[in-house]
């Protein structure tokens, strides 16, 4: 699946699914602009690009600052050139009681996880609509398809992602843009070894007994953003190894 001459965004790259999804996206050809807020991480993922012979840059953004992403965005035209591939990767995931979700915790994670891809995409769907070819691959969770206990805000901001990329498909579907999901289900990323969760005996719980790996998403994403996946749009590709059947 050749991406050769395609610039792709991916959001939230410092590390974990962003970070395998953009050394995917390189080794398929693609030059990759990465963004994250985490500025070592985000230059440690284009340095790792660059060291196997791919372009790539580092910006850092806020995915829920409109200023920050259109700085991002005119960095990475000069740079690169206009972009026709957009993962909308970065996220919070965190873990609390419903009964001490504030309002602003609500909004504050709303902000990044649903506000960021609209965000996003806005900016860079231009230069999609300009070339009559694009990419946008939108990462969800399999929390949002299952839910989640004591996850009740982020499975909700999840859930909405779904719902964004069905309609912005059905949008731009005679235009040379798909628009598909991907929803995670339990991969071994550091953010997982971060939470609150044994994932030894969670895995016990699944159907393949064990966790995924950040390249299982990071393939999943590469297809969709192939010419290879040029009649698959509005789809919810759930990679989770049977936590979620669809």
């Amino acid at each position: 699946m050749s991406l050769d001459g395609r610039i792709a965004v991916v959001t939230g790259a410092a590390r974990g699914l962003g970070r395998a999804i953009a050394l995917r996206l390189a080794q398929d050809g693609a030059a990759v602009s990465v963004w994250d807020l985490q500025r070592e991480g985000a230059e440690e993922t284009a340095a790792l690009i660059r060291a196997n012979s791919g372009r790539a840059i580092a910006c850092v953004a806020n995915a829920a600052s409109a200023a920050q992403i259109a700085a991002a965005a005119a960095r990475t035209r000069e740079a690169l050139g206009p972009v026709t591939i957009l993962v909308n990767n970065a996220a919070l995931s965190p873990f609390a009681a419903f009964e001490t979700i504030t309002e602003d915790i609500w909004d504050g994670l709303m902000a990044i996880n649903l506000k960021g891809p609209f965000l996003c995409t806005r900016a860079l769907i231009p230069d999609m609509l300009a070339a009559g070819w694009g990419r946008i691959i939108n990462i969800s969770s399999s929390s949002a398809q299952t839910g989640s206990a004591r996850q009740v805000h982020y499975a909700a901001s999840k859930a909405g992602v779904i719902g964004f990329t069905k309609a912005l498909a059905m949008e731009y579907a005679t235009r040379g843009i798909t628009v598909n999901c991907v929803p995670p289900g339990f991969v071994n990323t550091e953010g997982l070894r971060e939470a609150p969760v044994d994932v030894a005996a969670f895995a016990q719980l699944t159907p393949m007994k064990r966790p995924g790996r950040p390249e299982n998403i990071a393939a999943a994403v590469a297809f969709l953003a192939s010419d290879d996946a040029d009649y698959v749009t509005g789809h919810t590709l759930s990679v989770n190894g049977g936590r979620y059947l669809n």
